[in-house]
């Protein structure tokens, strides 16, 4: 059986915490910031756990992580 594939856009994007779960950066906080909040911009900081919904499809593309 050959070595499976590691989806090298899902490692850019998702670390799996010690713990199991998997963590990803915020969305929207790229470009056109000057028509967002302070306040918007500073929640929007930091790493964030994968919804339970999505959790299976991310596991499927990091089958060693």
């Amino acid at each position: 059986m050959p070595k499976m594939k590691t989806k090298s856009g899902a490692a850019k994007r998702f670390k799996v915490r010690g713990s199991g779960g998997v963590k990803r950066s915020q969305a929207y906080k790229r470009h056109i910031l000057t028509k967002k909040s302070a306040k918007t911009k500073r929640q929007l900081r930091g790493m964030v756990a994968v919804h339970p919904s999505d959790l299976a499809h991310v596991r499927a593309m990091l089958p060693y992580a």
